[in-house]
């Protein structure tokens, strides 16, 4: 069998491609991640649907697939786009279609896909809790902490507990502190939630939804990096091209083509990776969430690797902010991280 996009997933990306090439460029980037705001953009992706992607009509939403969200997820990599996308538009209303109650779909999907409501996720109880954190729930009320939580400056999160639960917790609950954290990721706003007994909303059906949602996050961060490392692919031929050392383009040694030709034989056929395991939530949702880790794992080493090497090629360029490759190095690193690191991972499927 032959896959490949539709006509209408082509569709899709290409007007995000041309609305972040306009409207976010590195200038505005470098603004955001030097602590600017990003509403004129968090609007633009609304209009284009974005957070509506993985929400059904009926609830004002777009219906798309988790391919189309990693489709989206790769393009967003690719401009180190400083919006909320895989907790607002990806944890969030996953949790909710998944394991939430049909009030609770009526009260938030709706206002998630017109862009009313921005939402976090704080998983890390669930995904590698540190000393000192981890979410508790008595008598209906959340104490403890979730770190690294995603899409952090938002009115509402999805918590997961120690346990097995999920929960809403609005972001100006009572006995709620939320801590800014900087992390080697400037882009997009993290955070820590400290919870001394705060009033929070459970999602009734969160113990046999855990799995998938955490997984199509995962798959997300994973485009996310494919995207980031096409970039630096991208930059380092075209810097090649451009920069002359003894009368000739620095592309025209065997040692730099060397480079250019290994990352992109490394990073080509985690496309197809990301193709299978985005549409494996449709096809063969029992095996999504095994797919979606092993390619997060390979995606954060190969997106790794592409990182060092792009930025060899530009050599003492390639550590400036004058070109910024910076910002998609740290991308794919707090990527790679988040949500599970590639040992994580094989651990969990192996397990």
């Amino acid at each position: 069998m032959e896959f490949g996009l539709s006509a209408e997933q082509r569709l899709l990306t290409d007007s995000v491609v041309r609305y972040l090439r306009d409207l976010a460029p590195l200038s505005r980037v470098r603004q955001i991640a030097d602590g600017g705001r990003a509403d004129d953009l968090i609007a633009g992706i609304t209009e284009l649907g974005l957070p509506a992607l993985l929400i059904e009509d009926t609830h004002g939403g777009v219906g798309l697939t988790a391919l189309d969200a990693c489709l989206v997820a790769e393009v967003l990599g690719y401009h180190v786009a400083p919006v909320p996308f895989v907790a607002n538009a990806v944890i969030a209303p996953t949790a909710l279609r998944l394991a939430g109650s049909p009030t609770q779909q009526r009260a938030y999907l709706p206002k998630i896909a017109a862009g009313e409501m921005i939402f976090g996720a704080g998983l890390s109880s669930r995904t590698g809790a540190r000393a000192g954190t981890g979410v508790h729930v008595r008598n209906g009320r959340l104490s403890g902490a979730t770190r690294f939580v995603l899409d952090f400056a938002a009115d509402a999160y999805i918590i997961a507990d120690s346990d097995a639960g999920l929960h809403i917790v609005m972001a100006d609950a009572a006995g709620l502190e939320r801590r800014a954290l900087e992390t080697i990721d400037r882009t997009r706003p993290i955070g820590e939630l400290i919870f001394t007994d705060t009033p929070a909303e459970p999602l009734p059906n969160a113990a046999g939804a855990f799995a998938t949602i955490l997984a199509l996050g995962r798959a997300a961060l994973a485009a996310d990096t494919l995207g980031a490392a096409q970039y630096m692919l991208d930059q380092a031929v075209d810097y090649a091209k451009q920069r002359h050392q003894f009368g000739r383009p620095i592309g025209s040694f065997q040692a730099v083509k060397h480079m250019c030709a290994e990352m992109a034989a490394n990073l080509e056929p985690t496309r197809a990776f990301m193709w299978y395991a985005g549409n494996s939530f449709a096809a063969l949702p029992d095996e999504a969430p095994r797919l979606a880790s092993h390619f997060k794992a390979h995606i954060s080493e190969v997106g790794t690797f592409v990182a060092k090497t792009a930025t060899e090629v530009h050599g003492g360029m390639g550590f400036t902010d004058l070109v910024g490759l910076h910002y998609w190095f740290k991308r794919i690193g707090f990527n790679r991280q988040m949500l599970g690191s590639p040992e994580r991972l094989r651990e969990d499927v192996s397990g």
